[in-house]
């Protein structure tokens, strides 16, 4: 059987850059390398493309640009589907990719640019496509879908850069607590919890260092509930839901990546009726917003009445050693290495995705 022809990105110019340095390198460790010649590219934060010849040790360790080989680039070429290499000698190389395997998270990655880029060089790739993709990085577009699709979410309200912060608005639509979030952003970043004008003005001029639009959105008192879904137009999810027990008040970037007392409960301890309206849920929103391959689809379930929230989707989650994404799978029956080989699959197989 001839091997198929993997390239999988990581890195990226984003927030993320070092959460995606360490999901890479559970893909890499995981891979079935009897089925796949893998190849990598890493992308520097000032958005250079090296090809990877290292190990995967040095990936979360934030040394991995040193083991580079040249320059990368992917061409653009329908007809030429490879990554040209750039070797130290200025000799070129060409690879011949079947398929893209991004491992990137946040802007850059995560929001439809990459997948552009994919698309006009007409190589198949892993994750929701251009659509999908930039609409679930904008949180605000996202909740005007799950608004369409009668999927329950928290209040909120939108602000622009340059919009008259209407703090009456926000007090009587939303109240305090609230929820103080760049509309685009992964893993937390920039989030921050109000429960005064003083802190909702604070936490929106933090927000904005992160992107142009702020969604400021009415505190549940709940528990964060997430799914696991898999699959193009017939997406499937994962038996089991996991429950975030966040080590500070909310499950901010700190309390995701460095905090060691956060952790993971799995199952989440819902009973099954919630268990099955969140699957259902999941897969609606997974579809309305043209979802592919995989996401992680969160929720909020309020602790005093139980009623469901939907509060975002990630289309490419996380795989470190702490992921929900991967974990859930684990724990319904999928190992990691087939689950890689469900989203290759899933790449190849996409009816949104017909190259000529």
């Amino acid at each position: 059987m001839n091997k198929l022809n993997v390239c999988v990105v990581f890195g990226g110019v984003s927030s993320e850059h070092s959460i995606s340095c360490m999901s890479v390198k559970t893909v890499l460790d995981n891979i079935d390398r009897e089925k796949y010649n893998v190849h990598t590219i890493g992308i520097t934060r000032n958005g250079d493309w090296l090809y990877y010849t290292g190990d995967t040790d040095t990936l979360d360790a934030g040394e991995w640009e040193k083991h580079t080989s040249g320059k990368a680039m992917l061409s653009p070429n329908r007809s030429d589907k490879a990554i040209i290499v750039v070797n130290d000698e200025e000799e070129f190389k060409k690879i011949y990719i079947d398929v893209m395997y991004p491992v990137l998270h946040g802007k850059n990655g995560e929001d439809g640019t990459i997948q552009g880029y994919f698309e006009i060089a007409g190589i198949p790739y892993v994750g929701a496509g251009v659509i999908g993709s930039a609409v679930c990085m904008d949180k605000c577009v996202a909740k005007i879908l799950f608004e369409k699709a009668e999927i329950p979410q928290a209040d909120w309200v939108e602000y622009k850069l340059g919009d008259t912060l209407d703090v009456k608005l926000i007090e009587e639509k939303l109240g305090y607590p609230c929820f103080i979030k760049p509309s685009s952003a992964g893993s937390s970043v920039g989030v921050t919890k109000a429960n005064n004008e003083s802190e909702l003005k604070k936490g929106v001029e933090i927000a904005l260092k992160e992107d142009y639009k702020v969604l400021i959105e009415r505190a549940v008192n709940a528990r964060e509930v997430e799914c696991s879904v898999m699959g193009n137009l017939e997406p499937v999810t994962s038996d089991i839901l996991g429950e975030i027990k966040p080590a500070k008040e909310f499950y901010d970037f700190e309390a995701k990546y460095e905090d060691e007392n956060s952790s993971l409960m799995m199952p989440a301890p819902v009973s099954d009726e919630i268990c099955e309206r969140i699957k259902e849920y999941a897969k609606r929103a997974y579809r309305i917003c043209e979802c592919r391959g995989l996401s992680r689809v969160d929720f909020f379930v309020d602790r005093d009445t139980d009623e469901i929230y939907l509060n975002e989707i990630n289309t490419l989650p996380g795989f470190t050693p702490i992921s929900m994404y991967p974990k859930l799978w684990e724990k319904s029956g999928i190992k990691c290495c087939d689950l890689i080989d469900k989203h290759i699959e899933f790449a190849l197989s996409r009816e949104d995705l017909k190259f000529d």
